[in-house]
């Protein structure tokens, strides 16, 4: 369908740049923009579902992500470059208090005192290495439009401003010399509207109506520090702001439906060069896009184009084996035969007949304060249970660590993922390169499952998981079943294992503790009954029986 006919079937205004086109909207999509890389895939969706999630990714079950940058800096929650311009909202606020108000100090001065002082890649990597991960994720830039590598394409980056340092190249070279698989999160596809808050002025106050910086120019930067800097490079807020302009509709308007002030042609373009290079510069094998579907979709093919590169780069260097994968949201079943289904801060409640993959952080995205200072991450228990549960989904687990403005990481954050590795040390044979048994589970959790939101944000509205809540996973012939808990009895009872059951038909020969010694079961015609010994793990909320 011609792409100007789907925008008017989606209630969507079409932009100028493609009335004023024929065929395909960029002028960029025949393969000859001499960006995109020839090879098995297209940029089409028929040509994306002969693709295959590459095997490595399927073992390996678990990743760690650093999503930092510039918004990390104030320490002060998600979303800072845009609540910093909601005025009297908690950033707002804070910021006006800290920094002074965004007439005066926008973000772009935020990313001018970020310098990253403290971080030390190569000892994360190491260190989320050693708890398990299998695969590391760095941000390459969020919503707030900052590139995190020496962009040709985009001044505005970690290279010529704040830190003056290479992020990117920094974690691409520490997970390869610790022998993880690299990938990147891509979120500036809509840094278009999402600065939109920046255009607003105060209603009320001292300095009602005065404007933010959100629409300065070049020429404004005379005498202070970004002097021959332009800002709208930066906020690319040189147009009219969506039909809506409260804070709940940029949730409704992600789709780039409702309303949403369409990007221009130029926007577009910039953003396919700037990931282009970032894939040929960096050779991350994962790419996850913070869209629905893929950046600019249904509005144009950059989306497809970037992922058919992506794919045939990762064909290319490794000798014709298709190692990448690219993440999206809210994916039809079409759509998750080409891409891995991503699903945030949430989990699908039954196995997925394709490799999904969870997304998720101990505290907040970005580096909050105010989490640390009220204990407020998630639990090693809640970390190892989620883990457990997504796997048993044929899912994978995508855990951020929140990182401080600074480059580090706090205490209590190493203090959990410590646990977490040592959970892992004992129990990950029940994790790595296993599959979905027959039924992921049993329990009263499984029964009270909430229901997936959007993006997903289903996560902690169930019931907590318990000792009476079980999930399976198989690697071979042998079937694990892991206890979300330490029954009180100290006898654990498995329904679906049960004499008789047609989901396990033969005969069990033996049931061991994983780390530990073989024990003694009994199967009925309802369960099967498993004598635990009498010292608990050492974490009893996630207790491995190993089964044949």
């Amino acid at each position: 369908m011609d792409r100007r006919m789907l925008l008017k079937q989606l209630g969507m205004a079409v932009p100028a740049y493609l009335l004023a086109t024929k065929g395909n909207a960029m002028g960029l999509l025949d393969g000859s923009d001499g960006y995109m890389a020839k090879g098995r895939f297209q940029p089409t969706w028929n040509s994306l579902q002969g693709y295959q999630v590459p095997e490595w990714y399927k073992k390996a079950k678990f990743g760690i992500w650093a999503h930092w940058g510039p918004q990390c800096e104030p320490e002060y929650g998600d979303w800072y470059a845009r609540g910093m311009y909601e005025e009297g909202s908690d950033q707002y606020n804070y910021h006006v208090k800290k920094y002074g108000h965004p007439s005066k100090f926008g973000f772009k001065d935020v990313i001018n005192q970020w310098k990253a002082d403290e971080w030390h890649p190569e000892e994360l990597v190491n260190f989320y290495k050693r708890v398990g991960a299998k695969y590391f994720f760095a941000m390459a830039n969020h919503h707030d439009n900052l590139d995190l590598w020496n962009s040709k394409h985009h001044y505005w980056n970690s290279v010529n401003l704040g830190p003056k340092k290479d992020i990117i190249g920094g974690w691409a070279k520490a997970a390869k010399a610790a022998g993880l698989p690299f990938g990147v999160s891509v979120h500036a596809a809509h840094a278009w509207t999402w600065y939109e808050t920046a255009q607003l002025a105060d209603k009320k106050g001292p300095l009602q109506g005065v404007p933010y910086d959100g629409k300065l120019t070049k020429a404004d930067g005379k005498g202070l520090w970004w002097e021959g800097l332009d800002p709208q490079d930066l906020y690319t807020q040189n147009h009219p702001l969506s039909s809506t302009e409260n804070n709940l509709n940029i949730h409704a308007q992600w789709h780039w439906g409702n309303g949403v002030a369409l990007p221009s042609k130029a926007y577009c373009e910039l953003f396919y060069k700037r990931t282009i290079e970032l894939i040929d510069k960096y050779e991350p094998e994962l790419i996850y896009f913070d869209d629905t579907v893929l950046p600019f979709h249904p509005i144009n093919d950059i989306g497809l184009k970037i992922t058919a590169h992506h794919y045939n780069k990762s064909i290319q260097r490794n000798n014709g084996r298709l190692d990448a994968v690219v993440f999206g949201k809210i994916l039809d079943e079409m759509q998750r035969q080409c891409l891995v289904w991503d699903i945030e801060r949430g989990q699908s409640n039954v196995i997925e007949p394709f490799t999904w993959q969870t997304d998720t952080c101990l505290g907040n995205w970005h580096y909050d304060k105010r989490v640390y200072d009220h204990k407020g991450y998630k639990s090693a228990r809640t970390v190892v249970q989620t883990l457990v549960d997504v796997v048993s989904k044929n899912g994978n687990f995508l855990l951020n660590v929140p990182v401080k403005g600074n480059g580090s990481i706090d205490e209590q954050e190493r203090a959990i993922l410590e646990e977490v590795a040592a959970w892992m040390q004992v129990n990950s044979e029940c994790i790595y390169d296993t599959t979905p048994w027959k039924v992921l589970g049993e329990g009263p959790a499984m029964e009270n499952a909430a229901p997936l939101s959007a993006q997903g944000f289903n996560e902690g509205k169930g019931k907590r998981m318990d000792a009476t809540d079980i999930r399976f996973t198989l690697k071979g012939k042998t079937l694990y079943a892991v206890l979300m808990g330490w029954p009180e009895e100290g006898v654990a009872r498995i329904k679906s294992l049960s004499a008789g059951n047609p989901l396990w038909p033969g005969d069990i020969n033996k049931v061991q503790l994983v780390g530990g010694a073989e024990l003694t079961h009994k199967r009925s015609s309802t369960e099967l009954l498993v004598n635990l010994p009498d010292q608990k793990t050492a974490q009893p909320y996630a207790v491995v029986l190993k089964i044949v």
